[in-house]
């Protein structure tokens, strides 16, 4: 850090200037500083505050004292940014604005167009061009639009104002038309688009276009981070949802009164609770800030506890659709008999929260939970909360049955359980899907077994089964392996490492469905997700080799099925795909130190062939497992 560099960060009235240069000050510490307001900058200023801004502005300045007052003012303060040690200096309003403020005053006193009004300002201030231009050169320029439409943007910054005359709406709509004019010219290294962003997201956008010239301020705010913040009444167990999130949903817990401590000590602040809620909403912002970029790792917090209703309203505001604020409603009786120090303990607790509004935190958060249930039910809500976020949906696109390229009894079977379950008003299923080799066209008669995934509501499972029974004799001797899941399990995670990876395929549109309910959504596991589940079907897999192998006459299919099973979960973590059995089987036995083509290829038909592969992958799986030592000291 051997120079200054100052960040100018300009746009018209409410795009939130002060505020993102205050979350940056605070970001950055001692090594950033503010330049000051212009009226700091011309002791005229104080004679014009006394007979009214707004009048002198508009009505009795002169326009060309106007711009002298403004052009000294600027000229002055990037003087002193000029003078100061190295570090981050922070301009609210660059010189480009000064153009475009005293053209658009114009455009407003004189009724000039924009093209004119712009002329105007130019010539106004072309006394102290040459110093203007060297100035605007010293700065990193950022200008914040409310919207790319001048009408647009100046009615977004209009209705911030509780009320505003004519001139002052006249005057918002010129300064949008030359802000937008001087961003044309190039007059700003870069635009932020505000367009009804969080705060958050705003910051990040300028931290990533400043940091490549100050180093030493950070790169990111938050990017990509998740935060799920709990309130709720005293013993409504908000503690408890905070561990489960932070053990099956790697969350990492943070405390509200940690991080505002920790805060206020950097800002020298005796008493973070006496400053106003937006002010703690800031420093719990810095705090979290700064531990997300230390744990850069981490991409999902918990804040705990919410309790205080304006604190966690700027929460919600500042970090957008980052932040989830869940609410844990629990009974006042259910909580009096949970308080380890007794009822009353409870009761004066809840008197303190309330007083500070936690008990209206229901009422802004997005999600309210009910926890006068088990623990079971508590923790299948937060897993829908948590996936809701964390697993994209699609509606997913469907495919008809003779694109399967099934025997003409399955494909009879399976168009006449469609027509049995789907051609009512009311739907049976919502989602009807072939799985396996079926549906890669790998269907083996006398291998293979007919494998189906359903998408239907427990309250169906009687119609489902009468469906089934009416057709079940078209399938023959062909084993249908059938699977029925509900929309609450698929969203909240409640499934099989198979059936995710089910889900997963459909989400993708690597496996199409037979039928799908219009407007259904599913949700979308990503693929490190899927990948990471399996390692339950290779355990699974890995039993299931041993007892076919110690039944001396294993089931040749059977063993066949677990072991390809057992060498797709091998192949997952070496970031290798591939569905079909012999295929992963030559993959694997292809990649190991004796490789054995042969084994692969008479595995289907010969038991001991099947053994020897199966021993073969098994090692395999056994390799990736530490070896055990007895003794002292062993692990």
């Amino acid at each position: 850090m051997d120079h200054v560099v100052t960040l100018a960060l300009s746009g018209a009235d409410n795009t939130g200037k002060t505020k993102q240069l205050g979350i940056l000050a605070r970001r950055v510490g001692p090594a950033a500083a503010s330049a000051g307001s212009l009226e700091a900058h011309d002791r005229r200023w104080e004679a014009i505050k006394t007979q009214g801004m707004g009048s002198w502005w508009f009505e009795t300045g002169r326009l060309d004292e106007v711009a002298d007052v403004l052009a000294t003012s600027y000229l002055q303060r990037a003087r002193q940014v000029a003078g100061e040690e190295a570090g981050l200096r922070l301009v609210d309003r660059g010189i480009p604005m000064l153009e475009a403020s005293l053209a658009a005053t114009a455009a407003v006193r004189e009724g000039l167009s924009p093209a004119a009004a712009a002329d105007r300002a130019r010539t106004l201030l072309e006394p102290l061009a040459q110093d203007l231009k060297a100035a605007e050169a010293r700065e990193y320029g950022i200008v914040l639009l409310h919207h790319e439409d001048p009408q647009v943007g100046a009615d977004r910054a209009l209705a911030h104002e509780e009320s505003f005359t004519p001139t002052y709406a006249d005057y918002q709509l010129h300064l949008h038309h030359q802000i937008c004019r001087l961003i044309d010219e190039g007059r700003f290294e870069e635009t932020v688009l505000v367009d009804n962003k969080p705060v958050v997201a705003v910051q990040d956008e300028i931290r990533r276009s400043l940091h490549p010239h100050a180093p030493w301020a950070p790169a990111r705010c938050l990017p990509g981070v998740r935060l799920l913040a709990l309130g709720g009444m005293s013993e409504s167990g908000k503690s408890t949802a905070g561990e489960y999130l932070r053990t099956r949903h790697r969350h990492a817990r943070l405390k509200i009164g940690y991080l505002l401590d920790e805060a206020a000590g950097r800002a020298r602040v005796d008493d973070p609770y006496a400053l106003a809620p937006v002010a703690r909403a800031e420093l719990l912002l810095d705090s979290v800030d700064r531990y997300a970029a230390a744990h850069h790792f981490l991409d999902r917090l918990t804040l705990e506890s919410l309790h205080e209703l304006d604190v966690t309203r700027e929460l919600r505001r500042m970090l957008g659709d980052q932040l989830t604020v869940l609410y844990v409603e629990t009974a006042a009786n259910v909580r009096a008999r949970r308080g380890t120090a007794g009822p009353e303990d409870v009761t004066v607790r809840d008197r303190t929260k309330a007083a500070r509004g936690a008990d209206r935190i229901a009422g802004i958060a997005q999600v309210v939970v009910d926890n006068n249930g088990s623990r079971l039910a508590l923790e299948r809500a937060l897993d829908r909360i948590v996936l809701d976020a964390a697993w994209p949906r699609t509606a997913p696109a469907t495919a008809p049955v003779n694109s399967l390229g099934l025997p003409v009894a399955l494909e009879a079977f399976l168009t006449a359980l469609l027509e049995r379950t789907t051609a009512s008003p009311e739907p049976v299923i919502d989602l009807l899907a072939v799985t396996g080799s079926g549906a890669r066209g790998k269907y083996q008669h006398g291998w293979s077994d007919l494998d189906v995934f359903v998408i239907a509501e427990p309250d169906r499972t009687t119609e489902l089964a009468e469906a089934l029974a009416g057709v079940h004799g078209d399938l023959g001797d062909v084993k249908l392996g059938l699977t029925v899941l509900s929309r609450a399990e698929c969203h909240a995670g409640a499934v099989t490492s198979r059936l995710l990876h089910v889900l997963t395929l459909l989400g993708t549109a690597a496996l199409l469905p037979l039928w799908a309910r219009p407007g259904l959504t599913i949700p979308v596991p990503p693929l490190a997700d899927d990948v990471a589940a399996s390692l339950e079907a290779g355990v699974q897999s890995a039993v299931e080799v041993r007892r076919q192998l110690l039944k001396g006459t294993p089931d040749l299919r059977v063993l066949f099925k677990v072991t390809a099973l057992l060498a797709k979960v091998l192949l997952r973590f070496d970031g290798i795909e591939q569905p079909d059995d012999s295929q992963a089987l030559h993959l694997l036995i292809d990649s190991g130190p004796d490789p054995r083509h042969s084994l692969v290829d008479g595995a289907r038909t010969d038991r001991e062939t099947a053994q020897q592969l199966a021993h073969q992958v098994l090692g395999r799986w056994m390799s990736t497992l530490p070896t055990v030592s007895e003794g002292p000291g062993a692990p």
